[in-house]
C-alpha cells in the first residue's frame, strides 16, 4: 500500500521532559491509523509534528511527499485540536463560514460545504446560535465539521469524540469510515479501547515511545490477548 504519510526516527523534548523517543510510523493511503496511549505518551505532541504545527528535535515527517512543516501541505489535512480552537462569540456557522474561507474555498463552495458537514454530523438545528452557548459534545462536532470543509486528502484527529455521546459517535465513525472508502487518510489518537479496534492500523504508544504496532487482530493475535487493553498492558509491561 502507498504510504502517505512517513514518520522517521522523531525525537521531541520540552525542555528537559523527552515526551517522544525515536518514533517510526509508516500510513497507507486510506487507512485509518489509530494513536493509543493514555495522557502524557506523546499522542498530541507526535500529530502536532506531522500536522507542521511543531518541528521535532531530530527525524522529520513526511506528508504526501513533502517534509513537514510545509505551507504548501497544509491544504491538503483537515486538522482537529484536542482544544476546539472556535470562537466563541461567533455563531457555528459563522465559524465554519471563516474556516471555509481561510481554506480557499469560494462563497458558492463555501455555503455547499457547510450544509454538507451540517447534515452529516446532526448540527443544523442549533448551528445559528453562538459557540459560548454550545455544550463541550457540540463544539467537538462543529471542530469536526471544520476540518472537513475543504474535503482534506489526510484528517487528523486528536481525541475526536471526548465528550460525545455514543449515538453521535457512532455516527461520526459512520463517517470516517465513508471518509475512508473515498480514499481519505485518518490519523486519530485516542485512549478508548474500543475506537482502537476500528481502525485499520494502530501504533500503542507509552512514555513517548511506540511499544507496538500492527492491526487489532495481529497484536492480540500473536500473544493470544482477547482484547486491545490486554494487548497494551502486555506490550507495556504492566503486570509483567
Amino acid at each position: 500500500m502507498e504510504a502517505v504519510i512517513k514518520v522517521n526516527d522523531i525525537s521531541h523534548s520540552f525542555g528537559k521532559e523527552t515526551v517522544l523517543k525515536d518514533i517510526q510510523l509508516s500510513v497507507g493511503k486510506g487507512e485509518v491509523f489509530g494513536l493509543l496511549g493514555p495522557s502524557g505518551s506523546g499522542k498530541t505532541t507526535l500529530v502536532k509534528i506531522i500536522v507542521g504545527i511543531l518541528k521535532p528535535i531530530s527525524g522529520n515527517a513526511v506528508v504526501l511527499e513533502k517534509t513537514m512543516p510545509s505551507l504548501k501541505q497544509m491544504k491538503h489535512i483537515g486538522f482537529m485540536a484536542q482544544s476546539d480552537a472556535l470562537y466563541s462569540e461567533l455563531s457555528g456557522r459563522e465559524n465554519l463560514d471563516f474556516f471555509a474561507s481561510v481554506y480557499g474555498l469560494s462563497k458558492a463552495e463555501r455555503q455547499q460545504r457547510i450544509r454538507e458537514v451540517l447534515e452529516v454530523l446532526g448540527l443544523s438545528d442549533d448551528i445559528d446560535k453562538p459557540v459560548d452557548k454550545f455544550s463541550g459534545g457540540m463544539k467537538r462536532r462543529v471542530s469536526l465539521a471544520a476540518a472537513l470543509l475543504h474535503k482534506p486528502e489526510i484528517l487528523i484527529l486528536d481525541e475526536p469524540t471526548v465528550g460525545i455521546d455514543p449515538v453521535l459517535r457512532k455516527s461520526i465513525w459512520e463517517e470516517l469510515n465513508a471518509l475512508k472508502d473515498e480514499g481519505t487518510t485518518i490519523i486519530l489518537t485516542t485512549h478508548v479501547m474500543d475506537e482502537a479496534e476500528k481502525c485499520d492500523q494502530l501504533a500503542l504508544l507509552r512514555n513517548g515511545h511506540v511499544i507496538a504496532q500492527g492491526t487489532p487482530h495481529s497484536l492480540k493475535k500473536d500473544i493470544n490477548a482477547a482484547t486491545i487493553e490486554e494487548a497494551f498492558l502486555h506490550y507495556g509491561g504492566v503486570g509483567q
